[in-house]
């Protein structure tokens, strides 16, 4: 799909044949393409047909709003989930709340800069002048404008930068959002309130993740956030440590258990932090260490976002537990505590790795289905799964990992433990989120 073809679908014709593009989701692609040649041309039905198999897949991030939005095959993989995005353009907000306002202080523009690069967009008293650097199809740039800001948004492909504007236009945002083609290097953080900046992070050969292969370079990004007074950075979360700017809060979101994305703020402190949705809980640093000790009831495995952000202290202290080993992210305790930071498994049995005992403790036990977890095993789940010649009717948790530096297996019951439920036990009503 080309700028063209995508502007004319921008039309009354293209939006009718987008209608029944959409009308024809799911039907054998040769037969569909047929049906609708029947009254447009070739480049307006592949358009059509191509934007109605983006807003199916686009359900999953975007719901219902996927109805309504223009998207590119690249622009939909970069897309933040619109849950995600909601969750970052409030916190945006909430500091930008607490931070000194730009407003009637803006600086001069420096020299070496471009002077056409995009101006900022005009805006209401007290609401946030958002740039938003790399602004893809706009998915970010709805939620930012939906929250209240203002934003100027660039990107360097045209076409982008005309679904991104159709997608302001088709929600009613148009006179909060400015979008235009430009290079993220050209812009002046220092002429808005906050900056915004989703980095490329696919290259010709796939995904990348390697800050430096980012698009803008990580130099570049760099270079912005040095000059932002508050900057919201959306990173890859397996993003290394080492590239986290000093003084930066790195916060990690999972969503529904999945680690979706990270994001580095500046100019709001540092420190790490981790945040599960659609639920809002959010679990802050405190530098707490958790001592490894003997295996107890249960075990914790954390939510991934909490394990990313080195927060496993954090969790192991809410659950009054231990770590199995000082190098795993599990965590055992004697307690059930009703946590959204980690899933709870009574234990049934522990021992040490042998295929040979464990396939013979799984047909006394009569198991036929498992669900097998690592953390700290080299075994090759699906290998294990075959070797195990599993028959039976009942059903097994299988955690391969170490303890104290020996590789070990804990059986688990596949049933999650019965939630506490009684008011004046000591680990309910506890306060599980530390919040900004």
């Amino acid at each position: 799909m080309d700028l063209d073809a995508f502007t004319e679908l921008l039309t009354p014709r293209g939006g009718r044949a987008l209608a029944e593009a959409g009308e024809l989701a799911g039907a054998d692609p040769v037969a569909a393409a047929t049906a609708l040649r029947r009254t447009y041309d070739a480049a307006l039905t592949s358009a059509a047909l191509t934007q109605a198999g983006l807003r199916q897949r686009a359900r999953a991030k975007f719901g219902a709003d996927a109805g309504r939005m223009f998207f590119t095959p690249h622009g939909l993989e970069q897309s933040t989930r619109a849950e995600v995005a909601t969750h970052r353009a409030h916190r945006l907000l909430t500091l930008h709340g607490t931070a000194t306002p730009l407003h009637g202080t803006a600086r001069p523009r420096p020299a070496q800069h471009d002077t056409n690069a995009p101006q900022p967009a005009p805006h209401s008293a007290g609401a946030p002048r958002v740039v938003d650097a790399c602004c893809g199809v706009g998915g970010d740039l709805l939620a930012l404008a939906r929250a209240g800001c203002t934003v100027t948004a660039v990107d360097t492909d045209p076409l982008t930068v005309a679904v991104a504007r159709a997608n302001a236009e088709a929600f009613g945002l148009s006179a909060r959002v400015t979008v235009s083609v430009a290079d993220a290097a050209d812009v002046t953080p220092e002429d808005h309130d906050v900056l915004f900046a989703d980095p490329a992070r696919r290259t010709g050969r796939g995904r990348t993740f390697d800050p430096m292969a980012y698009s803008p370079p990580w130099p570049v990004v760099l270079g912005l956030l040095a000059r932002a007074r508050l900057a919201c950075l959306k990173v890859a979360p397996g993003i290394p440590y080492e590239f986290i700017p000093e003084g930066a809060e790195a916060e990690w979101v999972s969503f529904k258990g999945e680690v979706k994305e990270a994001t580095l703020w500046t100019g709001a402190g540092g420190g790490r932090r981790a945040t599960l949705l659609p639920g809002g809980h959010t679990l802050a640093a405190t530098g707490v260490q958790a001592e490894a000790g003997a295996p107890g009831r249960y075990v914790y495995e954390p939510d991934g976002a909490a394990v990313r952000a080195h927060l496993v202290g954090e969790v192991a202290e809410l659950v009054d537990g231990r770590l199995l080993d000082p190098m795993i992210a599990y965590i055992t305790s004697d307690a059930l505590v009703d946590t959204p930071w980690a899933a709870a498994y009574e234990v049934e049995d522990i021992m040490p790795f042998s295929l040979k005992k464990l396939r013979a403790t799984l047909r006394e036990r009569q198991i036929g289905n498992v669900t097998i977890k690592k953390r700290g095993s080299a075994v090759d789940i699906e290998r294990l799964r075959t070797d195990l010649r599993l028959k039976g009717d009942n059903s097994m948790v299988i955690m391969l990992t170490r303890i104290a530096d020996k590789p070990s297996i804990i059986l688990c019951k596949a049933s999650p433990p019965a939630r506490i439920t009684d008011p004046g036990h000591p680990y309910v009503n506890r306060d599980l989120s530390i919040h900004p």
